[in-house]
């Protein structure tokens, strides 16, 4: 093969960073009895060459092509997040694993992923209360993921015994007394909220040992695993997973998709 006719070649190839690179990477690390036939050692090593001068001599095609990486695991990411929710659908909204507040039987579900002691989580609070509030329709679905430490995992196994006697709004209202609560929120302090709101302590103490109570925690911790989640709030809104404290509008635009086209970005 010709020197300018691999010249072509290579340029072409280069038009796309992320091309250019994994071709330097394959061509120069591969075994030679792995690359085509077509390709001599010599016309290799000039394909390797050429390659190398032209991101030597353009060193911003690197960062064009990790930028462009990074755009791929992104979207590689998603997909998988979004056949994790598929495959995951009925346990996001296992009843023996989470709260459900606003409406039971609403038309779309938002599952919120939490920690007491997160701070975006608080931020969120507002945003999951402004939906719940303005929205008859949507059902609302807490599922304890604490993943900030010991007094999390306590704070955790007070709310999810809680639920034992406090249902629906006095639920949610103990709710959100715990996750506004200033600095960090342990056991003793979600015993204190529970006992506030209605709660008999002593049953409660009990319940927070029992092995349902711990079970529902690991089994929800193991989920979010299977889902990606790497951090707190997010929410599941129909085959999508949302990080952060996103803010309500951002929140109900999705709601809005998924009661226009079941999913929480419509295409077209």
């Amino acid at each position: 093969m010709a020197r300018s006719t691999l010249s072509s070649l290579a340029r072409a190839a280069l038009r796309h960073a992320s091309l250019a690179l994994a071709v330097w990477l394959a061509v120069s690390t591969a075994p030679a009895q792995a690359q085509s036939p077509a390709l001599s050692p010599d016309q290799r090593k000039a394909v390797v060459e050429l390659i190398r001068e032209t991101l030597l001599q353009n060193p911003e095609l690197i960062q064009e092509a990790l930028v462009e990486l990074e755009r791929r695991n992104t979207v590689a990411q998603a997909e998988q997040q979004r056949n994790a929710v598929s495959a995951e659908k009925a346990r996001l909204t296992d009843p023996a694993t989470s709260v459900i507040i606003g409406n039971p039987q609403g038309d779309v579900t938002i599952v919120e992923f939490m920690d007491y002691n997160c701070g975006f989580c608080k931020r969120a609070m507002e945003d999951v209360q402004t939906l719940t509030k303005n929205d008859p329709k949507l059902r609302v679905v807490l599922k304890d993921f604490p993943i900030l430490g010991p007094d999390s995992v306590e704070a955790s196994r007070v709310a999810v015994a809680a639920k034992n006697q406090l249902q629906g709004a006095k639920y949610f209202e103990f709710h959100n007394k715990l996750m506004g609560v200033k600095g960090r929120v342990n056991g003793a302090k979600a015993l204190e909220i529970a006992k506030d709101a209605g709660a008999d302590v002593e049953r409660l103490r009990k319940d927070m040992d029992a092995p349902a109570t711990r079970a529902a925690i690991e089994d929800t911790v193991a989920l979010g695993d299977r889902l990606g989640l790497t951090g707190t709030p997010a929410f599941i809104l129909g085959d999508e997973v949302v990080f952060g404290a996103v803010g309500a509008p951002a929140l109900k635009q999705k709601i809005d998709a998924v009661r226009k086209c079941g999913k929480a970005t419509c295409s077209g």
